[in-house]
């Protein structure tokens, strides 16, 4: 998979350096184009002659040639590039990145890249574990970074614990296996719901429910990493999209969401349902903002919203296929069943809030999927993204045709 990808190489100033040289020379084993930026203090540990004669480039490190100004273009390595692997990546250069502070060729290039970006972190155990650099690490996943995590084991320090480079081959197989993962859902079009609806009960307030959206958009950043044009309709949230193949749609209420899903559904390839939509919503709205009447009870009438999945489900073609999710409180798994059934769909991802660490708002999620056969598999708690990944890699092998199951 890395045949014919060009690959800009990192290298900042780590004792790991000398491991770029073993990175360079596997990278061009499997067929890729390497140019190497380095730090001047990366130079201190391995030497730019080495590098260019595994690359067979000039390495670049500064922003010009002292001797005959030739400039270096980083918007040009932005363009060339199909990924920039930092590895290894210092604190410091972590802590640029992170805060844009573009004071040497590597920061610059970073911040002109159009392409997907891999960072191997290399340093002490307590350098690794402070609290700030844990900070720049998550500010870079935010931007949409892979953090390829550094490993356990004895450091130039002579001390022993996390904050080693990973090694080379197993990057080389990460990088692999993003570049497969392009390729699941090329061509494919997905659409996904995800966060709360709003339901005006008067101009100050509304019905809702504690949703952040944190699920769909993992789901649709998962999608997008995988080649799939992705139609990602959202209630009010504070998530933020990093994939350029994510088209975002901001909704409010549960009949907004409902007109833009029976927009887009017929083209498209999937459909996610991962949003909590209310059922119900006020019967009327009051034009101005209700007040409270002498301590008098407020009887509130609600009627029921329009039922996205059951729509879907009813327009839904013998090629598409449709997911939905059920958070349940109790008798969950014949609850799943029953919505799955219900609303003709293919899959039904269930959670139980009686599990901890699953449900709204937090980072993780524990997920069994069932399919409409009746089979299950079950997941165990993990973090949204890797349960985004889970996901996506059961709905990737039914239009790949690898399986028939759960």
């Amino acid at each position: 998979m890395l045949n014919g990808k060009k690959i800009v190489l990192g290298i900042t100033g780590s004792i790991a350096a000398y491991k770029a040289a073993y990175l360079c020379r596997a990278l061009i084993k499997k067929g890729a184009d390497v140019q190497v930026v380095i730090t001047p203090a990366g130079k201190e540990f391995i030497t730019p002659v080495t590098l260019s004669a595994l690359t067979h480039k000039p390495v670049v490190s500064e922003f010009f040639t002292a001797n005959d100004g030739t400039w270096h273009s980083h918007v040009d390595l932005g363009l060339w590039a199909d990924a920039m692997l930092i590895a290894p990546a210092t604190a410091a250069t972590i802590g640029k990145m992170a805060h844009g502070i573009a004071d040497n060729m590597l920061i610059t290039t970073y911040l002109s890249m159009k392409a997907p970006v891999f960072v191997a972190p290399a340093m002490d155990l307590d350098m690794y574990a402070h609290p700030s650099t844990q900070h720049n690490l998550e500010l870079l996943k935010s931007y949409g970074n892979h953090i390829i995590e550094s490993a356990s084991g004895f450091l130039a320090s002579q001390l022993e614990g996390k904050g080693r480079m990973e090694e080379p081959d197993t990057i080389v197989e990460i990088l692999e296996r993003f570049f497969a993962a392009q390729q699941q859902l090329a061509k494919k079009k997905i659409i996904i719901t995800a966060g709360p609806t709003y339901e005006k009960l008067d101009p100050v307030r509304y019905i809702s429910n504690y949703s952040s959206g944190k699920m769909g958009f993992a789901l649709a950043e998962a999608c997008a990493e995988r080649g799939a044009e992705v139609i990602l309709i959202s209630g009010p949230v504070q998530q933020k999209i990093h994939h350029p193949n994510i088209q975002r749609i901001d909704v409010e209420s549960a009949d907004e969401m409902y007109r833009e899903a029976l927009r887009f559904f017929p083209e498209a390839n999937v459909g996610i349902l991962c949003a909590a939509v209310a059922d119900y919503k006020p019967e009327h709205y009051a034009g101005s903002k209700l007040k409270r009447q002498n301590g008098e009870k407020m009887n509130l009438s609600l009627v029921p919203n329009p039922d996205i999945a059951a729509a879907l489900g009813k327009l839904k073609k013998p090629e598409q296929l449709l997911v939905g999710f059920a958070l349940e409180t109790d008798n969950e798994f014949v609850n799943a069943q029953e919505k799955l059934k219900k609303k003709n769909l293919d899959w039904i991802v269930l959670n139980s809030l009686k599990d901890e660490g699953a449900g709204f708002q937090g980072d993780t999620n524990k997920i069994t999927i069932i399919d409409a056969n009746g089979n299950r598999k079950d997941f165990s708690l993990k973090s949204k993204k890797a349960v985004a990944e889970d996901i996506v890699e059961v709905i990737s092998e039914k239009l790949n045709g690898e399986n028939d199951h759960a």
